[in-house]
């Protein structure tokens, strides 16, 4: 505390002013954070330093200043320190005769300074200025932190009152208010009571010595009790409240203790999944490995298939082509079947021996699937111990490996929808064929059957051989291998046997081909005959269009006429053709008849004739014969010459 009396005398000297050996004492033994000066003197100068000391003090609590016959001046420049103090819990200023500068400075005060909670200004002079006074209760309206303030012996009138009572409504915080030996009356007291309903923190209002009424007094004092049971209410609250909260306190603690346990137990289990997630993983690695390789050999198988879709595109395009003549090479082809029976004699002894020799590699393949599954049944004793290790990670690959199997699965439809669309096919090419090679093609699809099923066979093997083999280790894995050599060289064989079939359906087809393109070179040859004889037809039509005009001139010349009908006898009918006859004598008699040098006259050979038709006009067109006289004898007459 010696600390304080030092800076107080520091502060003291450079004022210019010696410190008060009193003040200085109290200083030096400031007992738990209480100044009491008290009955002390205080100059200017001493509020001066104090007001200093009092901005940046951080021990002080209490500060009693009272009767210390502080002037205006030293108590403004002590409250204008203690404005900046955030320390201070109690401060009484009584008997110091503050009026309207004090009043000014202790609503400052109550602005800006947001820690002290007890004001004692007794026996002071703040109700005598009325606009201090004012600006006082402002101040206290809107404090947050004051909760006791004692005004009596302060002057303060009804008009006092009523701005006391305008604060009241509008603090929210004090509790107790000293009124007491003050100048209040009816007019302060209606004022006090009419603002408490709207005030529910105050629960102490004293107004002893105000000349207010008893009835006043009385609903002041049921204000009173009212708060202060809703005071009670309110502190037993938050009692519970605090109660509540340390019990919260208490559960959160175990709940945090439990979480931590059960982090713990977590962590360990986390570390237990890795583990078993690391094992799952190195096995699921080989399953894809395993996967892979399936994969590989369905991808070759499709690329395969696809090799063979085009070649059955491109027969199917050239059977489309051939089917058009299949009827014109019937006779051929029957040739052809005999030579291809012979053929299909050493097909058949060849496939026999192939099919011996197949079911000599099956019986070896059975023969090391024993074995094989001997050594799996034998592995399997010895894994029944790690099974019930593993078995949590094979929960976890139960659902890849459905996964896997539903793909893989899938895969299988696949390539059999693709057979079956190549079966398909070939039963359409072989409908074709089916008049012709009926022998030849039913050999075939029951080969093909055969050894489709030969293929299934094998595949549902090699899928079983692999299924086992994918739980036994490395020694097991070499023998699957050679399984698998033997069932491609086997594939291998029958998709060879399969492309020489190919090939030999595609030497027949281009001697098909060769037959179709030697019947299409004489369907052109007779299309250019039927060209021919349409140009002599429609030469012919002409010649007849030029007769008929030659008929039109002749007849009103008069040089047709009409035969002599006698009385009473209906004219027959000339016979059909007759006049055309006679048309077709005159022009034999005309062409003999010696034609004029200067190129006129009328007949159908000149060359300046108005009767010249087609025939005339080209020299290597033969005269008319008995074909051309029958398509003239055709013609129907005219209406004249009837």
């Amino acid at each position: 505390m010696e600390e304080l009396g030092h800076s107080y005398s520091r502060l003291c000297r450079e004022c210019g002013a010696e410190p008060q050996e009193s003040v200085l004492q109290q200083l030096q033994e400031l007992p738990r954070g209480r100044l009491d000066l008290a009955t002390q003197s205080l100059t200017v100068d001493t509020c001066r330093a104090l007001g200093e000391l009092l901005r940046k003090e951080t021990l002080l609590t209490e500060l009693i200043l009272s009767d210390c016959m502080l002037s205006e001046e030293g108590a403004t420049l002590l409250l204008q320190g203690m404005c900046a103090n955030t320390v201070v819990r109690f401060l009484d200023l009584k008997g110091n005769n503050l009026r309207g500068a004090g009043a000014e400075a202790l609503a400052r005060l109550l602005r800006q300074n947001k820690t002290i909670q007890s004001l004692t200004l007794e026996w002071n002079n703040l109700g005598t200025w009325e606009d201090a006074f004012a600006t006082f209760c402002g101040a206290l309206a809107g404090n947050g932190a004051l909760r006791q303030l004692d005004l009596r012996n302060n002057q303060i009138s009804h008009k006092g009152a009523e701005q006391l009572a305008l604060a009241l409504t509008r603090n929210a915080c004090l509790q107790q208010l000293d009124l007491r030996w003050n100048d209040i009356g009816l007019l302060g007291g209606r004022a006090l009571v009419s603002c408490l309903p709207r005030n529910r923190t105050l629960w102490r209002l004293e107004l002893v010595g105000n000349n207010v009424p008893g009835d006043i007094l009385r609903a002041v004092e049921q204000a009173m009790d009212h708060n202060q049971d809703r005071q009670t209410t309110f502190r037993e609250n938050q009692a519970r409240t605090r109660l509540l909260s340390k019990e919260v306190q208490h559960l959160q603690e175990e709940k945090s203790k439990q979480f931590l346990d059960l982090m713990e137990t977590i962590e360990k289990q986390q570390k237990e999944m890795a583990r078993s997630s690391r094992a799952s993983a190195v096995r699921t690695e080989q399953l894809q490995e395993a996967l892979n390789e399936r994969h590989s050999v369905i991808n070759a198988l499709k690329a395969k298939l696809q090799m063979s879709e085009a070649a059955l595109a491109l027969s199917e395009q050239k059977a489309q082509g051939l089917g058009e003549l299949l009827a014109s090479t019937v006779q051929e082809q029957r040739s052809m079947a005999e030579r291809q029976a012979d053929e299909h004699r050493l097909e058949r002894q060849e496939a026999s021996e192939r099919e011996s020799q197949l079911l000599r590699d099956l019986s070896a393949a059975h023969e090391k699937t024993l074995l094989l599954r001997n050594q799996v049944d034998e592995l399997e004793r010895k894994v029944t111990a790690q099974q019930e290790q593993l078995f949590a990670a094979r929960q976890e690959l139960t659902n890849t490996a459905a996964e896997l199997k539903t793909r893989a699965i899938q895969a299988e439809e696949r390539l059999e929808l693709e057979k079956k669309r190549s079966r398909q096919s070939l039963e359409d090419l072989e409908r074709l064929h089916a008049k012709e090679v009926e022998h030849m093609t039913r050999h075939l699809e029951e080969s093909e059957r055969a050894m489709q099923e030969r293929v299934q066979r094998l595949e549902a093997s090699r899928l079983s051989l692999e299924e086992e083999l994918s739980r036994v280790k490395a020694a097991a894995l070499s023998e699957r291998g050679q399984a698998e050599e033997e069932l491609i060289k086997a594939k291998n064989q029958v998709r060879l046997e399969e492309r020489q079939r190919l090939a030999h359906l595609e030497e027949k087809l281009r001697l098909l081909a060769q037959a179709r393109d030697e019947a299409q070179s004489a369907c052109l040859q007779q299309r250019q005959t039927v060209a021919d004889a349409q140009a002599r037809a429609g030469q012919l039509g002409l010649q007849v269009e030029g007769l008929r005009r030659r008929l039109e001139e002749l007849h009103p010349s008069g040089m047709l006429q009409e035969p002599h009908v006698p009385a009473g006898r209906q004219p027959r009918p000339p016979p059909p053709g007759g006049h055309l006859r006679s048309l077709q004598g005159k022009k034999l008699s005309e062409e003999a008849r010696p034609r004029p040098e200067n190129g006129s006259g009328w007949g159908l050979g000149e060359p300046g004739g108005r009767g010249q038709g087609p025939l005339d006009a080209d020299p290597t067109q033969r005269p008319l014969g008995a074909e051309t006289r029958a398509k003239l004898s055709s013609v129907p007459q005219p209406a004249a010459a009837r």
